[in-house]
């Protein structure tokens, strides 16, 4: 036998999301190819290629999670004190013509 499931999404910012379910509360960060959940269940990171419907979703641990959140937090004090130095750091992969 079946069940319903409700689920609704309030986007806050490009890639910030509330979602709302009869189980809970929930918020997830990121896009299509890596997406960060932090819920009920604890922190969850979902790896996926766009597209092709594949995707890995496993448990993160809190230690992890607050070295990632430092981490962005370093990015981000340093953007607004050096642009054009962590624009260069952040995509020294791409051809110059991006």
């Amino acid at each position: 036998m079946g069940y319903f499931r409700f689920r609704k999404t309030f986007t806050i910012l490009p890639g910030v999301r509330i979602n709302l379910s009869k189980t809970g509360v929930s918020s997830s960060v990121g896009g299509n190819g890596a997406t960060l959940n932090v819920g009920k269940q604890g922190p969850v990171v979902t790896f996926g290629i766009p597209g092709t419907g594949l995707s890995y979703r496993a448990p993160v641990s809190l230690a992890i999670l607050l070295l990632v959140v430092a981490a962005a937090a370093i990015v981000g004090i340093a953007y607004l004190v050096a642009p054009d130095a962590v624009k260069t750091l952040l995509h020294w992969w791409q051809p110059r013509w991006f």
